[in-house]
């Protein structure tokens, strides 16, 4: 199982304004937000969007990147379906953007909502976020081989998945976890990846399948062990996260048994109805982010596969990563009736 996650030229106006240079008309400026943007993330709070779309905050203020504050709005309800009605019905409203992640797609294929990417602007993706199987570390599994042979041994039900929601990515997952070892798991969901993170260490549940971000501080305090990651290859950030291991000492998955590979868009989107002007400098403006300092330590912090996209190149992505969608949720039986 595999899932790997328009902007305007500005020659034209260059052009304009120095054939202007020495004249008494002004070239026409592009065009830039006029008031407060809200950055809509429609996951709940403390979780890898919700931590992604504040660092951006945090950046567009600190270095003074767009003249309007940027105001981060978490609207979690109907597993996100809530913040992708808002910003579709916010038709040439330039001034909310939102931060999508698999919900983009798994949301409307679960509930039936009406919604669709397709009612939204393509602008850019940031980054991959990875999936890593982790356990608490008080318990015996120093491996993913471990826990696989302990839930083949053990009944139907009996080892507990936290994850974020129902029948979005977590337990699409699982769903995949299940197949391979020939056991159900009892799936159980919670409002974000920070709350996911913290049952864990609670003992609350057996293990999870949170992003890097959502458990590097609990991974750095002893708290949980990662067994796997589920990509095709290893990590590639190696230097020390917690003790003497690094992200890139997590074995794949796929070399532990579990022949399960996933990653995660961590990308923007605009309303309806966006110019290409509008696009364009919401283009600008992430690669301005991108190339922050402070952007660096969040992809480092959080082991991000550093893909960017932008014009047919992410809509082809994106287009691509709905159908793959189709088929996991349709083999997992979590399509809407």
């Amino acid at each position: 199982m595999m899932l790997t996650r328009y902007t305007a030229s500005c020659a034209f106006a260059a052009v304009l304004s120095a054939s202007f240079a020495f004249s008494t008309i002004p070239a026409t400026a592009a065009w830039e937000p006029t008031r407060p943007v809200e950055l809509i993330v429609p996951a709940g709070t403390g979780g890898g969007a919700d931590q992604m779309a504040r660092v951006v905050q945090g950046i567009v203020s600190k270095h003074n990147l767009m003249k309007q504050p940027m105001v981060v709005i978490n609207k979690s309800g109907g597993a996100g379906g809530e913040g992708f009605l808002d910003v579709k019905g916010a038709r040439n409203n330039p001034h909310k953007l939102i931060i999508t992640l698999s919900n983009l797609f798994t949301t409307p294929l679960a509930t039936g909502i009406p919604f669709s990417y397709k009612d939204i602007t393509p602008v850019t993706m940031m980054a991959l976020d990875e999936f890593i199987l982790w356990v608490n570390a008080d318990k015996p599994y120093k491996t993913a081989k471990d826990y696989l042979a302990a839930i083949k041994a053990g009944a139907d039900g009996q080892f507990k998945m936290g994850g974020t929601g129902s029948k979005q990515e977590d337990q699409i997952i699982t769903a995949a976890l299940e197949k391979a070892t020939g056991k159900k798991m009892t799936y159980i969901p919670y409002k974000g990846g920070g709350e996911v993170a913290v049952q864990l260490v609670g003992n609350h549940v057996d293990s999870t399948v949170n992003n890097p971000i959502e458990a590097v501080a609990q991974w750095r305090g002893g708290k949980v062990r990662p067994l796997c990651v589920f990509d095709s290859k290893p990590l590639a950030y190696k230097d020390k996260v917690a003790g003497d291991q690094t992200w890139a000492d997590i074995p794949t998955c796929k070399s532990q048994g579990i022949d399960v590979e996933y990653l995660m868009l961590r990308g923007f989107f605009m309303a309806p109805g966006a110019t290409p002007d509008q696009v364009a400098y919401y283009v600008d403006l992430m690669k301005k982010v991108r190339a922050t300092p402070e952007w660096a330590q969040l992809m480092k912090d959080g082991a991000f596969n550093q893909t960017a996209l932008s014009g047919p190149e992410y809509l082809k992505w994106v287009e691509a990563a709905e159908k793959t969608h189709q088929t996991l949720m349709k083999d997992a039986g979590f399509l809407a009736q």
